[in-house]
């Protein structure tokens, strides 16, 4: 195998350069320390490379510059804050308090500034640290600290020097983690279609439901990368490629969203038929076909799919094969079978065309919303609406100061050695919710454990100062790879970097005790804090994500509508609309998740209600996403035209139930007005057979009406879903009343 081929696959991976950034930065900083003839500057300046290297946030370089600039400023600001208050501890405590909380509500601007103000948080911190092994403020100290500001600058100029060096290298890798993702999406559809009897379709929905929500996130990652890349350079034709192959990913997903007809009734069916069966192989060839293509994409290889080809074929002639047959009880059910083809013929289209996409389609609105602050005064009221006890964010604010303020007055009291590192603990661990911070914690001290072991070995086994900074920069480098995704093996390795720089400017060995024993007492901050200072349990907010998902799905319902009265457009509202209502879908698979790690008897009773409000809320956006595969401007003649009024109908009783179901009020049983909508459907598509006159069975599938078919299945979703919001506001309404009690 020729060597260029491995060199190019680890390219692709999206963590090669970022480690590749640390390594160059931790070994520059400790060539320095070499060449200055002091070891310990090492210490300050990796210190200073974390804090930097966890701020980095994704940008074109003229943005990251701009990032750095206000990065080592919040650094500097920090850095001043914490050596002039150190000697006065009550002084600190004060400052130490409203600043955590200061920063953590600046997160609620946005996510850029919620990594500056994290990464702030931690450089503060390592000054502590930095002064502590000093022994006080002095002009020692002072040097070291700005030895803190120089590896986090240090770090910053790789960053920007990288990022114009390498700018369209993460949009590439952020485009292939969406079709990777996709390609998931359509495998676990295509299970849907199985036609086996007994299986839990539920579990698959909710199954599907969960990988829909990493579909949504990569898609918000890709285009915030984008978005970031396009300012100022509308005219790179290799952007808007990146540009159109997003879009097209946005067109997949929805058709790949998309439900024609209930499934268990088409596996009823053709239960003895192999049409089910050809549609469950397109769909998984044509998952398979996206994360080939995600392949091609990163290694810049031809994308071909003829197996996804010859699986339609084979789809069509097996529906040919049906009609054929000729079956009564099969007729209405060909109608289905056949816009399902339709839909999957043009997702093949679709794929196809993702690799070489035209940029110079004019016609499609290209443009891009921009979720972060216009001005000082909208990111204030960004802030403003989150000093509420209700905002996660207030929450977390409040339990992390605390946390953080606890921390700091047991290790005044108590003088521990290295007693710092309490805080720092409790500052990783502290998470904005109790599932988050339960494995964060367990893995933190699984990984400290890890750590201790493999540092006590590496300085025992490798006394020569050079060989343990060697390690030391591997362990920095491995952290930094490991720490999104494998938590216990990053702890480790940080652990393992502080092991074997801190021995080279003392003894490594009497640090392993206190590093654990700081390791217990800030975990254990941490979980009481969230457990007993405002938890913010996931349950409390079900009912509200449960009416904000009703609320998404009725605007995306109106952009629908919209559409069929002016025409299709791909423009900004309607994407936007679209990937709101997946968002919110998303956010509540991510808080029923969250739910399930909970303690609390109640726990099981709301998280089995979400999880079937989920499924329901997830087949009715599938049905709304068919609906918007379809759309077309319809002729004021056209029978379909009669249908809008009924669509509106519909989202407004969206409305109604997002609304009683947002304020907690038991919600109107819809009975007998989805019984009146589902009748007037029925009425409709009986006149507009009338109209066109019978002319036979023959013509029954011409006379088929997507749009009249997918507000009748839109429709017969609304009851269920009445009845699960009730359920969800009873089950909230006896947890809260328990825990009261139990208080």
């Amino acid at each position: 195998m020729p060597i260029s081929l491995p060199l190019r696959r680890l390219w692709t991976l999206d963590k090669f350069a970022y480690s590749l950034r640390v390594f160059i930065a931790f070994s520059g900083a400790l060539l320095f320390s070499g060449l200055a003839g002091d070891i310990a500057l090492v210490i300050p300046l990796f210190l200073g490379i974390i804090a930097s290297a966890l701020s980095e946030t994704d940008d074109s370089w003229q943005g990251r510059l701009q990032a750095l600039v206000v990065t080592l400023a919040c650094f500097a600001s920090a850095s001043f804050v914490v050596q002039w208050l150190f000697p006065w501890p009550w002084l600190f405590a004060v400052g130490l308090a409203v600043s955590t909380f200061t920063l953590i509500m600046l997160g609620a601007i946005g996510q850029r500034y919620a990594t500056i103000a994290s990464g702030t948080l931690i450089l503060s911190i390592y000054s502590m640290i930095n002064i502590e092994q000093h022994g006080g403020v002095d002009e020692d100290v002072a040097s070291r600290q700005l030895l803190l500001l120089a590896g986090a600058a240090w770090y910053g100029v790789i960053s920007i020097l990288w990022c114009a060096l390498f700018s369209r290298q993460p949009v590439k890798q952020s485009m292939a983690r969406v079709y990777k993702a996709l390609g998931e999406f359509l495998i676990l559809k295509s299970a849907l279609f199985e036609p086996v009897r007994g299986v839990d379709l539920e579990a698959r929905r909710v199954a599907l439901a969960r990988q829909n929500g990493k579909v949504v996130d990569a898609l918000n990652q890709a285009k915030e990368m984008i978005f970031r890349r396009l300012e100022g350079q509308r005219g790179s034709r290799k952007l808007n490629r990146y540009l159109q192959i997003y879009f097209i990913a946005q067109d997949i997903h929805e058709r790949a969203s998309s439900t024609h007809y209930p499934y268990s009734a088409l596996t009823e069916a053709f239960f003895h038929h192999d049409v089910l069966f050809r549609c469950q192989r397109l769909l998984d060839q044509q998952g398979r076909a996206c994360r080939q293509l995600a392949k091609s994409l990163l290694l810049n290889r031809p994308f071909g799919h003829e197996q996804s080809e010859q699986a339609l074929a084979d789809l069509r002639a097996s529906i040919d094969n049906l009609s054929e047959h000729g079956k009564p009880e099969w007729r209405p059910l060909m109608h289905p079978l056949n816009a399902l083809a339709d839909n999957l013929s043009i997702l093949e289209a679709q794929i196809a065309s993702a690799h070489n996409p035209d940029t110079d389609d004019d016609r499609r609105d290209s443009s891009l919303y921009d979720r972060s602050p216009s001005s000082v005064l909208e990111a204030w009221k960004r802030v403003q609406l989150n000093l509420t006890l209700g905002s996660p964010t207030f929450r977390h604010a409040v339990r992390l100061s605390t946390a953080l303020l606890v921390g700091y007055g047991l290790l005044q009291w108590l003088d521990p050695e290295q007693g710092f590192w309490i805080l720092l603990t409790t500052l990783f661990v502290c998470r904005p919710n109790f599932a988050t911070t339960r494995r964060f914690l367990s893995q933190r001290i699984f990984g400290t454990v890890l750590g201790l072991i493999a540092g006590w070995a590496s300085i025992s086994l490798f006394p020569q100062a050079s060989i343990q900074s060697m390690i030391a920069v591997a362990a920095g480098v491995c952290f930094f790879a490991n720490r999104e995704r494998h938590y216990v093996i990053a702890t480790a390795s940080i652990t393992l970097l502080v092991l074997c720089s801190f021995n080279q400017v003392g003894d490594g060995f009497n640090l392993i005790l206190p590093r654990l024993l700081d390791t217990l007492v800030g975990s254990l901050i941490a979980g009481l804090a969230v457990f007993f200072i405002l938890p913010d349990w996931q349950g409390r907010r079900l009912y509200r994500e449960a009416a904000k998902v009703l609320t998404n799905h009725r605007r995306y319902l109106d952009e629908i509508v919209h559409q069929y009265e002016e025409g299709k457009q791909d423009d900004l509202a309607y994407r936007l609309a679209r990937r709101n209502a997946h968002n919110a879908d998303a956010a509540l698979s991510t808080l029923l998740t969250n739910m399930l790690h909970e303690p609390g008897h109640y726990r099981k009773q709301d998280a089995d209600s979400g999880l079937r409000f989920l499924v329901l809320s997830n087949t009715l956006l599938s049905h709304l996403s068919a609906l918007g595969a379809h759309r077309h401007q319809l002729a004021e003649d056209e029978d379909d035209a009669a249908l809008v009024p009924l669509a509106k109908r519909i989202s407004e009783l969206l409305e109604q139930l997002a609304e009683q179901l947002n304020k907690r009020q038991p919600v109107t049983p819809l009975a007998d007005q989805v019984n009146d909508l589902l009748a007037q459907l029925e009425q409709n598509a009986s006149d507009s057979f009338d109209k066109k006159g019978s002319e036979g069975d023959e013509n029954a599938i011409a006379l088929y009406r997507p749009i009249q078919s997918q507000l009748r299945l839109i429709a017969a979703q609304l009851g269920p879903l009445g009845e699960a919001a009730n359920r969800l506001t009873e089950t909230q309404g006896e947890s809260h009343q328990a825990a009261s009690t139990a208080a």
